[in-house]
This record gives structure tokens, sequence and C-alpha cells, in this order.
């Protein structure tokens, strides 16, 4: 088999002590569940650096879902898979004791009542769980936010049902509301350090979701994002609401609202948002919010805002906007991060698309997870810079094909590969390089038109240096 030119001899010579010292021993087994398959519409050399983080869900327990890395083609890098119907929400990379860590958030939903605990997960490059939170005093986590702070802490949100007295307000006198908590937990010690109540805070008045007739539990708040603002007080969104909170965060008081029936900011033209998503700081007095408009439709496109807010004057100005060229509306769900180059990138929710725009809101890159089955979604998606090293070894596959053999190499996460060569032999103990070919995805496949009776995989990186190898497997039938 020609080996591809790319594979240089001295790379060979390299590879050669491991065709007699034998390859390293791998402590995983093949990923058995494979990634689900994204679809990339559009794309563009100009897009920031990075790799790409979603969380796709659906509402099954036999298809796949899970975090995901994918590269800009749509191939991916890392998948968890997870089981029994569990999801992934908020994935991303962010900072814990100084190193970046891959976080998300896995429960059983999003945006109800939980009946089984959410647990949120900090892993290391190497994949391995460093830490894990939960809610505190007693209360079950909801997956609408995990963010890690700058203190050592995380950010969470929880939805608690309280029997309330809804007969004022047109419901059922022995009726129950659900209660929209923010907490900060210490992450080391899983101590509550803040805690904040949104039955507390904000009146039933200022919800613009009906009081239900029945005893389905009132959702009148909904909160959906907590997040540090510049000066260290708390932000909070409520979808019911259609308003950003910002906090006191030693005394939890409401220090201002923007938006909804009670803004403490007089809206400019253009500002009006609701249903909105993760509000994020975005210059001083100025927020970026996923802006819905759905559902019900109130626009008929959802968008991206910055809104410049003027604390003495009590006004709220419209910086600019996003919308995707399509007119996308997400009825639930979805985010923005600023990227370091100057893009942004959008997560559309409910639709599942993700997209990346240039400073002046042209369309650079556009992907969505699977149309079918009819189900899946993302809840929010990011493009960060990411270096994984994976704690386990390669694996290799290898099954006769006619008169060749297809060859699987498998190395779930690793970032640093960017070909891969087979060996082949007779013998475990006598192998030789017999094919070449460059990385396509955490299980890149690899046609051979030999049938060696035993073969390993060896990963090389750009500069053609050995980064992994696999154990020697012998060929199956």
């Amino acid at each position: 088999m020609k080996l591809s030119t790319h594979l240089s001899s001295s790379s060979i010579v390299a590879i050669l002590p491991v065709l007699i010292a034998g390859a390293a021993r791998a402590d995983a087994s093949p990923l058995d569940v494979p990634a689900p398959a994204i679809t990339v519409l559009e794309s563009s050399p100009r897009v920031a650096e990075g790799l790409i983080f979603i969380a796709p869900k659906i509402t099954s327990t036999t298809e796949p879902q899970g975090p995901e890395i994918i590269d800009d083609q749509g191939r991916p890098v890392w998948f968890r898979p997870l089981r029994n119907g569990d999801q992934a929400a908020d994935f991303r990379v962010q900072r814990y004791r100084g190193e970046r860590v891959l976080t998300w958030s896995e429960g059983q939903g999003l945006g109800g009542v939980q009946t089984t605990p959410t647990v949120d997960y900090v892993l290391d490059a190497s994949y391995q769980v460093v830490a894990t939170v939960r809610a505190g005093n007693g209360y079950n986590a909801d997956s609408h936010e995990f963010r890690l702070t700058p203190y050592g802490t995380a950010l969470i949100t929880i939805y608690h049902p309280v029997p309330y007295d809804l007969s004022p307000y047109g419901g059922p006198k022995d009726g129950t509301i659900v209660d929209g908590i923010a907490q900060e937990i210490d992450v080391a010690t899983g101590r509550v350090v803040f805690e904040w109540h949104s039955l507390d805070h904000v009146g039933i008045d200022e919800s613009h979701t009906p009081v239900p007739t029945t005893n389905t539990p009132y959702d009148y708040f909904h909160i959906n994002a907590v997040n540090l603002d510049l000066d260290g007080n708390v932000l909070v969104s409520s979808r019911a609401t259609w308003a950003i909170y910002k906090l006191d965060h030693r005394s939890g008081d409401v220090l201002w609202r923007l938006g909804g029936k009670k803004s403490d900011f007089a809206l400019g033209e253009g500002v009006q948002f609701a249903y909105q998503h993760d509000p994020e700081p975005a210059g001083h007095d100025t927020l970026r919010i996923f802006d819905n408009e759905a559902a019900p439709a109130v626009l008929p496109y959802s968008r991206v805002v910055w809104v410049h807010y003027d604390t003495a004057r009590k006004t709220a100005t419209l910086v600019r906007s996003i919308e995707h060229p399509a007119a996308l509306l997400a009825p639930s769900q979805g985010n923005s991060q600023a990227l370091e180059n100057g893009d942004t990138f959008v997560g559309w929710g409910a639709l599942g698309r993700f997209s990346e725009f240039d400073r002046d809101g042209n369309l650079l890159f556009d992907a969505k997870v699977p149309s079918t089955p009819a189900g899946y979604d993302d809840y929010r998606a990011y493009r960060f810079e990411w270096r994984g090293r994976p704690a386990s070894a390669p694996t290799v596959v290898a099954s006769a094909t006619g008169e060749g053999t297809s060859v699987h190499a498998i190395w779930n996460g690793a970032t640093d590969v960017a070909q891969w060569v087979v060996l082949g032999g007779p013998g475990a103990a006598s192998l030789r390089p017999i094919a070449a070919t460059p990385w396509n995805g955490l299980d890149t496949a690899v046609a051979v038109d030999e049938r060696p009776a035993y073969v390993a995989v060896v990963a090389l990186d750009a500069f053609d240096r050995i980064v992994g190898r696999s154990e020697v497997a012998a060929l199956t039938k």
C-alpha cells in the first residue's frame, strides 16, 4: 500500500520502534454510540479559531445525545453519549482553578420541576471529572445555567414548586407556583454562598404567562440565566417576565429591572425584547441578549441585541442587532458569544442551528443538529480553542472486506492528531506501516488493500510526531 505523501521517511523511521516494542495497552473500548451527525450549511475561511461545542438533545432513550465537540466541517472530535434519557445543556469551556476545563449540566430536561438530581460536571483536558456540582439546601438543580466564576464558585438555576393561592389571579385556590431560584455554590465544598428567590422579589403581576385554571404548576418567572455583571453583582434573566434583573450580590435586593412590565429604564426604539435568554455583559453598562421573540411570536424573527442602559437618565438604547438572513425564530433556548476576533457566535436553541457572524453582521458559518428523527435541538452553542489530551490510548478496530481490510482509528477527544498510520503484519510483533490517512473525525475509517493478521494505529501530529498509538488487534472476519 502506498503511504500518503504527507508521511515523511523520518516519520516511518520514528514508528519502527513501535513495531518492535508493541503498542501501548488501551484503557478504553471503541465508542459504541455514534455522535449525532452535524450538517454544515455554510462556512468561510474567515471564521474564528477554535472548535464548536454543542449538546444535541432529543426526547428519546434510544437516539444518541450528549455533549459533543465538532470542527468547522461538522466532524466529531469528542462525544460523551448519555444514557436513560439524560440530556446535556450549556456545554462549554470555562476556567476552574486557573485551568481550562469542560463543563456541562446533565439531567432530565430544561425548565421544569426536577424530580431527579441534575448534576453539573467539570472535566480536565484529559476528559477526567475533576469536580461535580449539585444544588444545595435540599433543592434539585435545573440545567439552564452552570457558570463558573473567578472565585471558585458556580452559578446555577432551580425550579421549586410552592403551594400558592392563585384565586386572586383567576387560578385555583390550592394551586402551585414555581419559585425561580438562583444559587451560588462553592465548587470545592458544595456550600451555598448565595441564594435568591424570585417569589421574594418579583410579583406575579410581572409575568406574561397566563395563570393556569387547573392545578398545573404556574411557572410565572421561568429563570433561564444567572451571570455576574462587570461590577460583581448578579444578572438574572426571566423568560416569563421579559426582563433582566440586576441583584445586589450581598443582599439579593433588585437594583434594577431592564425590560418587562416594570422596567426601571425607558426603552428606546428597538430595545423591547421578549422571552429572552442569556444576558451577557458587553461593555460598560451594556448587555448582549439573545432575544427569542417567541413563543408565541412577538416579532417574526429572533435576534441578538446589544442594549446600553443609562442608570442616571434611566434610559436604554439599542446599540446594534443581528438577525439570521433566513429570519430564524427560536421558540425557546438560545445564546450568543463574543469571540476574540470580533465575531459573534449564536446558538438558535430549539431550532438546533448555530451560526457565526462577523463584526458587520455577515453570516460566516451556519450548521444544524440532525433534523431526523424529529426532536433534536441544542440549548446553547459556543466556539472555543481547546486542546484535548485523552487519558486513554487510541483504539483500533479492523475487519476483513473482500480482498482488503477496513480499519477504524478511534481516539475520542484527541485534538493533536493530523494523520493516522496503520500498521499491519502476520504477527503482533512484526508490524510495518501499510497505510496512512489524514484525521477525519474521532472515528477515522481507513480502507487498506491488503489483509494483515494483526493491526495497530499510530497517531501523528502536524509535525509528524507520534502523539498516540493503539494496542495491537487481531483482524476480525
